[in-house]
């Protein structure tokens, strides 16, 4: 499709934040822009001036100056900012051009009411908890570790932890035992707070057991906070106490640790990726504000838990002015409606979710401007997974004709979108608008060099403050370098196929460690769900490719978890055939099409294409995949009782 569904107003420049940031670079810099495209080559080619512009415009505090921006851009190990002092908790504290009665974290629960903090309310608890905090002897780079959902409380903590320099780590409490403690263990934390279970739907399920046997399992822990949250009580227990110590931060070099974050673990344990406070602060103010455009008024939401960095991101809302909607239960109860009338009571003006949920709305017929009053809503996000074209068709006809829909693609490792939209460019169906800002992504071929407009892998070529400080534990950095800078020197492979077409847009199409080679054709797995979850027989669908090692087409298996009461009968193998060919090409066509009763994902419900190729090859269950690190571990057990009969 070529036309496209959103295009910007004549007068975006004067009605954005990236608008603005264009007239202060012209006035403060002498530096004007006829288009983003030029703006994006000259923030990816002088990473100095770009950087120390956003530093700049979003007016950084430091305690002490820095000496320079960017004095060693090699890759891994560039220096951002050396000798600057600054503090992350700070600039989200801050919340530029809100007043003190202005309701700032609106926490929607299914376990309790509603939780309103104003600013003020917010500055008050993080005061109080960071004393709290401090009674329980914590200090800088000392670790605090919380069990919680996506509540005000976690929020509070996590600021309360980063305005002392100690150093957050967060798992929902949907993890399990053993999920928990494969990340915890590695870090040793001081301090654990913890609920004592919640409500998912009209489901209560208690946790103390869990938290029990965390505890028992981390030796390093002196102190625990037990929340009482599935009693509906508010707040952080023994560390909101009120007392007269005052909110302070403690300024910490830029690189200093802000909070660790983990991969998913299917395959081993789960790497800790440290993210520092100058890193994270740059890139969510330049993302917050000037991708998504967001800033004093608006109420900003992504569906998230406190094990997926998409909390992260939200949480910084703040620091650009932003109101941030948090929200604990199952987004299907009592419909997948509900998030979409919450948008409504909650006066949403960003809507953030996953691709899948959008889709998921689309089969089952959901029209959100029909059951809701979404007339506040400016901007929709969606992250997760590739969103096919009929995603963003669905969008402009069932939500609102008006949005700037940003297909946002990233990871936790640098803990942002480095692919996105932007309000100076327009949106075409399936096609992510843009490369962020500072952001230089390219697709290589595997020799190393860039294609211009065709399939490769997904590289950043140049350095960006939030790519991790360090894995946890990795003295000599041979862990980190072997995830990023192992295929391509000094440049960073992320893992997934991207095409980078003419108009500048970007098009991914899957992992690369997941590729489907038939024939020496790359096929990206992205473009078969889109096809075969399209289906309204077909609730769910994986696919693997098993290559053939005399080098022939080898093997293309397809997985359909079916809808209720539904059998894989020749009948539906055919149909499933047939749209495969229309829509895409013969070569998509699945060798064999197995009905299984669920597709493996991981806590943040991330397809398992590649322990499921591994499984299908002959590698144990136990080898191929880390059960704690999945959702629905028990669905294993097909692919293994598959491989054993072939």
């Amino acid at each position: 499709m070529t036309e496209a569904l959103w295009t910007p107003p004549a007068d975006i420049r004067q009605h954005s934040r990236i608008g603005d940031y264009l007239g202060w670079l012209e006035r403060e810099r002498g530096l004007t822009f006829d288009d983003y495209t030029g703006l994006w080559h000259w923030s990816t080619t002088d990473l100095p001036g770009f950087w120390s512009s956003i530093w700049a415009y979003f007016e950084v505090i430091a305690h002490d100056q820095p000496t320079g921006v960017l004095p060693d851009a090699t890759m891994p190990g560039a220096d951002w900012f050396p000798g600057a002092t600054l503090n992350y908790a700070e600039h989200v504290l801050r919340m530029p051009g809100v007043g003190d009665d202005e309701p700032m974290v609106l926490g929607y629960s299914q376990t309790r009411e509603p939780v309103i903090l104003t600013a003020a309310q917010l500055r008050e608890q993080v005061r109080r908890a960071r004393a709290g905090l401090r009674r329980l002897g914590v200090g800088e780079g000392d670790r605090v570790a919380a069990y919680l959902p996506n509540i005000p409380e976690t929020v509070v903590l996590m600021l309360a932890t980063a305005s002392l320099g100690a150093i957050f780590s967060s798992c929902a409490p949907e993890f399990g035992t053993r999920s928990v403690t494969d990340r915890w263990q590695q870090i040793s934390p001081k301090v654990l707070v913890a609920v004592d279970g919640y409500r998912y739907g009209e489901k209560l399920i208690d946790r103390q057991g869990e938290v029990a046997a965390i505890q028992a399992a981390l030796p390093s822990l002196a102190h625990t906070v037990l929340l009482p949250y599935t009693q509906g009580v508010v707040g952080l227990g023994e560390l909101a106490a009120d007392t007269d110590e005052p909110l302070e931060f403690t300024p910490v070099p830029f690189a200093q640790p802000l909070y660790v974050l983990y991969s998913s673990g299917t395959t081993g344990l789960p790497k800790p990726i440290v993210h520092g406070h100058g890193g994270i602060l740059l890139e969510h103010l330049k993302m917050l504000a000037l991708h998504h455009d967001l800033g004093p008024g608006d109420r900003y939401f992504w569906f998230s838990t406190t094990g997926w960095m998409m909390w992260n991101y939200l949480v910084s809302g703040p620091a650009v002015g932003a109101a941030i909607v948090l929200f604990d239960g199952n987004p299907a109860a009592p419909d997948l409606g509900a998030l979409w009338r919450l948008a409504e009571q909650a006066g949403m003006t960003y809507f953030g979710t996953s691709a899948p949920y959008l889709l998921a709305c689309r089969k089952e017929g959901v029209v959100p401007r029909e059951i809701a009053d979404l007339s506040k809503l400016r901007g929709l996000g969606s992250t997760g997974a590739p969103l096919p074209p009929e995603g963003y068709v669905w969008v402009y006809a069932n939500v609102k004709p008006d949005l700037l829909l940003i297909s946002l693609s990233g990871g936790t490792d640098v803990c942002t979108g480095f692919v996105g939209g932007t309000p100076l460019n327009p949106v075409y169906a399936g096609e992510i608008s843009a490369r962020a800002l500072g952001a230089k992504v390219e697709a290589y071929d595997p020799t190393g060099h860039p294609l211009d407009n065709a399939l490769g892998e997904l590289v950043i070529s140049a350095p960006m403050p939030s790519m991790p400080v360090a894995f946890w534990g990795d003295t000599d950095g041979s862990r980190y370098r072997e995830a990023y800078f192992d295929v391509f020197p000094g440049v960073w492979r992320h893992g997934d196929w991207i095409t980078v077409t003419e108009r500048g847009t970007c098009v991914i199409t899957g992992r690369s460690d997941a590729t489907l080679n038939r024939g020496g054709v790359r096929l990206g797995t992205a473009e078969f769900y889109s096809v075969v979850e399209g289906m309204a027989e077909v609730a769910d669908s994986v696919v693997v490719h098993l290559e053939d090692d005399e080098g022939g087409a080898g093997e293309l298996l397809l997985f359909v978890v079916l809808q209720p009461g539904l059998d894989l009968d020749d009948a539906l193998k055919s149909k499933i055939a047939r749209e495969l060919r229309s829509a895409l090409s013969p070569r998509h066509i699945p060798d064999v099409i197995h009905q299984v009763a669920a597709v493996p994902r991981t806590l943040s419900g991330k397809k398992l294409e590649v322990p499921v190729k591994r499984i299908l090859t002959g590698t144990p269950v136990e080898s191929a995949a880390a059960k704690g690190a999945l959702a629905n571990p028990e669905s294993l057990l097909a692919f293994e009782h598959l491989a054993k009969s072939r």
